[in-house]
């Protein structure tokens, strides 16, 4: 395995030049790596935010256009500042941990999926150079990390001490597993398509044509099971208001419910970054516009997808999402890997 990242090797020459003169060479390459690590994180933590910030924004306003709303309109020109004006009031509210809960975990299991998330972000780039870990099974580690999720949410809603909490919590376990699997044949098909497990490889082997146009079945398959990770209608179980109030976020108070938001978009972020990257040429496109913008531009074109389909779609039943998903899915899967191997494979 080799691990490379453009970026991060740009900004600790910058720093080691400049610091070696003051110190030790042990010390000046310490002291730079450090450096070079805190401007990435900087940097990707502004990226989250501004996605999540106008994600909810875009979010508000595009399903009160199709519902005949007007959504955020008086905070700030087009409502542009209601989500800032919600953040304060959240956070300025008191926190309150149930009685029942087992409280330690309770409060230590959001903020350790928002590091998970963050931690797959750095393994995600964003053009060739732009990546905090460039490694050469960039894809394998993500999923990995990715199927931690599901027991880490289940721990959200258990450890809360509320039974309603608890069966939400389960429920979206028994989604989320039933869709990782067709998920992972889809990637394995990626991967046998760009002969590797690199993310930088595998936009680089669409250069000349999108793996959403070669393996059509895999891209609907891999959309429908990252809206189902994702928790994303039709397939927000956790939600099912007249059944679970809340779902696993029932007991939790304004500043922890805040952060679960975060973390929801921020799983956005994450979900239509890796679409973006697997099937549809990341950062790649015509010379007019820098690779930066090429999968700003597709994330949001999924993110504005993704939020048509939450305004015009009603949610499923579980019983009809584990079926689909324990048999269309992966029967779906399974043929466009097997149409993978046989049409690509060499």
């Amino acid at each position: 395995m080799q691990i490379d990242s453009g970026f991060i090797e740009s900004v600790f020459s910058y720093a080691y030049s400049s610091v070696s003169n003051y110190m030790n060479n042990t010390a000046a390459y310490a002291v730079s790596l450090v450096i070079a690590f805190i401007v990435f994180a900087i940097l990707l933590s502004l990226l989250v935010v501004l996605f999540v910030y106008l994600f909810g924004w875009g979010e508000r306003k595009i399903m009160a256009r199709i519902q005949s709303r007007h959504g955020p309109t008086y905070v700030g020109k087009f409502g542009i500042l209601q989500n800032m004006a919600d953040v304060v009031k959240l956070l300025s509210k008191e926190h309150i941990i149930p009685d029942q809960s087992d409280k330690p975990l309770f409060q230590m299991v959001l903020p350790i999926i928002y590091a998970l998330f963050m931690m797959i972000l750095a393994f995600i780039p964003f053009t060739g150079g732009f990546v905090g870990i460039g490694s050469t099974i960039s894809l394998l580690v993500i999923f990995a990390l990715l199927s931690f999720s599901p027991l880490l949410l289940f721990l959200a809603g258990w450890t809360s001490g509320n039974k309603f909490g608890s069966i939400s919590a389960q429920r979206s376990v028994m989604v989320m597993v039933s869709y990782e699997i067709p998920m992972l044949l889809v990637v394995v098909a990626v991967a046998m398509l760009a002969h590797s497990f690199s993310l930088i490889n595998i936009v680089n082997a669409q250069g000349t044509l999108w793996f959403a146009i070669l393996m059509p079945i895999g891209f609907i398959v891999f959309f429908i099971t990252m809206l189902a990770e994702l928790e994303r209608p039709p397939f927000d179980v956790r939600e099912a208001d007249n059944e679970l109030i809340a779902g696993w976020l029932t007991d939790v108070s304004a500043p922890y419910y805040s952060l679960a938001l975060f973390l929801d978009y921020t799983r956005m972020f994450v979900g239509t970054l890796l679409i973006s990257i697997l099937f549809l040429g990341g950062w790649g496109g015509p010379s007019f516009l820098p690779a930066f913008a090429w999968i700003f531009i597709k994330v949001i074109a999924l993110s504005v997808f993704i939020i048509i389909i939450r305004a015009t779609t009603v949610r499923m039943k579980i019983d009809r999402i584990l079926r689909t998903g324990w048999t269309y899915m992966i029967a779906l899967s399974v043929l466009n890997l097997i149409a993978t191997f046989l049409i690509f494979a060499k």
